[in-house]
């Protein structure tokens, strides 16, 4: 079964923070302990923290946002790079650029790890994609909170958590949200369209504990489902 892993920046990296090096390395033997139960495993590593502070240094330069996108694409494929150290020999050892590449690099069954791919496009919406790509079994989202709430669980102390959630009301509820270079939400309106039209099993889920990975792969009942 091919799983498609989205990693949040905001997991590697937060603000003002270093690195979570235990983090990496708890992704990696969660994703190595996937491959030895049999599942092929692609990872969409976001820019996070990283991506938002270049992609700031660069609007003040007074930078296109064109250019501030492919600033962020940098960013998370240097965030990429650190996850592909992690896993060592069971990862290809450089960040995939477009999914051409990853359909000629399946057949070596090696874990593939993306960052960004094209300027203006999320890495959720990259994830989206490469999962419709390949034909995923699930998409599975991880992310700085427990799912999906019905209103932002980051400003609102009120949210509450939804357990499943139709592609039509998650545009509704993150349509205040921004979506400028480094500043996109849980998924932005391209991720929702391809999620839409693929039908692939997708769910959002806590990143903080990557174990929350095999949860969702064993049936657990974790984080938000996303309804087509």
């Amino acid at each position: 079964m091919r799983v498609v892993l989205k990693i949040g920046g905001s997991i590697i990296k937060g603000v003002n923070e270093n690195l979570n090096l235990k983090i990496i390395r708890d992704y990696a033997d969660n994703i190595k302990r996937m491959i030895w139960e049999g599942y092929s495993v692609m990872v969409v590593v976001g820019g996070g923290a990283l991506a938002r502070e270049y992609v700031n240094y660069m609007r003040s330069l007074g930078a296109p946002e064109s250019v501030c996108d492919e600033v962020g694409i940098d960013c998370a494929r240097l965030n990429g790079m650190i996850l592909i150290a992690a896993l060592k020999e069971d990862a290809y050892p450089y960040p995939v650029q477009n999914f051409r590449e990853v359909l000629k690099l399946l057949p070596l069954n090696k874990v593939l790890v993306l960052g960004g791919v094209q300027p203006g496009q999320s890495t959720n919406a990259v994830a989206a994609l490469l999962a419709e790509t390949v034909s995923a079994d699930y998409l599975i989202n991880l992310t700085n909170v427990d799912g999906v709430y019905d209103k932002n669980p980051l400003k609102y102390s009120d949210a509450k958590l939804l357990r499943e959630v139709t592609t039509s009301e998650l545009e509704r509820i993150l349509s205040a949200e921004p979506t400028g270079a480094g500043e996109y939400p849980l998924f932005d309106p391209l991720a929702i369209k391809i999620i839409r039209r693929s039908g692939i099993p997708t769910w959002i889920v806590n990143g903080k504990n990557p174990e929350n990975i095999l949860k969702i792969l064993r049936g657990e009942n974790i984080g938000t489902k996303i309804l087509k």
